[in-house]
């Protein structure tokens, strides 16, 4: 058994990657609990394991005492120094306590051990292997289905893809070469667990570093993305070179970097826009293929907007069940309220009104104020007698 142990542990270290050192110690707590388990021994048994020849032994420890109270633990003074006279008061002793029926002990231990060593090794490098995949896009082939997930064999591991993470658009079959998105990793009590999507934006982002070189060396920058998987898409890019076009560069000669990755996508359109730090105009740019003839923003929200198209362009900037628009709003970050040119013009002319009205009122109200004043001055004037009439009177009563 021995030989053979040995070579096992050689050959774990080898192929599966375990230290043998791991696996040694592991071991020797295995082989001391099914000792005290087997024989019924107490709680002070250490089992050494010589990596060199094989050999397992088994040692009792008991701490030297002036007095011994429990000959499963302890030793008196004198019995210590008869076998060594440089032992002490509070010393441990090792007495090899190796039964002779514990080698196939041993050998049942060594191997349920070794298993379990395996399994947690190959657990451990595939967590390792595939952690280092989160948030990148890996091919894995599809192997089954069922209510809940669709199953993804990645080499090592087999990954799981939810309902929500699917593309409504695509049908997945057994067999089928399918890229997907690793969202995470998690090391769970069966084992690595794998989550995939083909509905994450970061699918399509990983997607232009594959087709677009600019994007990959950081040339031209996705800055936002804004998705309904298998419908439709917008991209905002900025480039960080003043001669390269973020956007021309972004859909290649002819489209064909774009039509590569809406192939792979299954037809998912792709509305490329360009990134800016002025937010009226990255608002414009984001309702792209509507023509923007104003952009107002609310005083009392400021990420909220009033956008102006013409007419004749505000079906196509609300798009068809609005996702135009929901699209721009996800992509800006902002709330968009789309308008047409002829509504602005009369919510404009209604918020004027009232105070058109108001300016009528005050100048109606001034003009009646006028006209009370002037007919109580002609009153008084016919009340008051004349300064004439007042002459001829004091004449009158002089001649009298």
């Amino acid at each position: 058994m021995s030989k053979e142990l040995l070579g096992a542990l050689d050959t774990l270290e080898r192929e599966k990657g375990v230290k043998k050192d791991i696996v040694i110690e592991a071991l020797e707590a295995a082989l001391a609990s099914a000792y005290k388990r087997n024989y019924n021994q107490a709680q002070n048994v250490e089992v050494n394991f010589d990596d060199k020849k094989g050999d397992i032994h088994v040692y009792a420890v008991k701490k030297v005492v002036e007095e011994v109270y429990d000959p499963r633990l302890e030793v008196t003074l004198a019995d210590a120094t008869a076998i060594n006279r440089g032992y002490e008061i509070g010393d441990d002793i090792k007495f090899e306590v190796t039964p002779k029926s514990f080698g196939r002990i041993a050998a049942q231990t060594a191997k349920q051990v070794i298993m379990q060593r395996v399994r947690e090794a190959e657990r451990s490098l595939i967590f390792d292997q595939y952690s280092q995949y989160e948030n990148e896009v890996i091919t894995g082939e599809v192997e089954r289905e069922d209510h809940r997930f669709v199953y993804v064999n990645l080499g090592n591991v087999e990954a799981v893809m939810g309902s929500q993470e699917q593309m409504a658009n695509e049908t997945y079959r057994m067999h089928d070469r399918i890229k997907v998105y690793v969202t995470r990793v998690e090391n769970a009590a069966k084992g690595p667990q794998v989550f995939v999507s083909r509905t994450d934006p970061g699918l399509l982002k990983r997607l232009f570093e594959e087709e677009v070189p600019e994007i990959y060396d950081g040339t031209v920058e996705i800055m936002s993305i804004a998705r309904e998987a298998g419908d439709r898409a917008k991209v905002a890019v900025r480039s960080n070179n003043a001669d390269v076009d973020p956007v021309g560069t972004s859909v290649g000669p002819r489209g064909q970097r774009v039509q590569a990755i809406v192939s792979q996508l299954g037809g998912e359109n792709m509305d490329i826009v360009e990134w800016t730090d002025d937010d009226a105009q990255f608002i414009a740019n984001a309702l792209n293929p509507a023509e923007v003839i104003d952009v107002i923003f609310d005083e009392n929200n400021e990420r909220a907007a009033t956008v102006i198209v013409p007419d004749y362009q505000l079906s196509l900037a609300i798009g068809k069940r609005g996702q135009n628009a929901r699209l721009a709003a996800k992509l800006t970050g902002f709330k968009i309220d789309i308008k047409s040119e002829s509504e602005a013009e009369q919510s404009l002319e209604s918020a004027a009104q009232p105070a058109v009205e108001a300016a009528d009122s005050e100048a109606d109200q001034t003009d009646v104020a006028a006209e009370a004043a002037g007919t109580d001055g002609v009153e008084s004037t016919l009340d008051a007698p004349s300064a004439d009439e007042t002459e001829t009177s004091a004449a009158e009563n002089t001649d009298e």
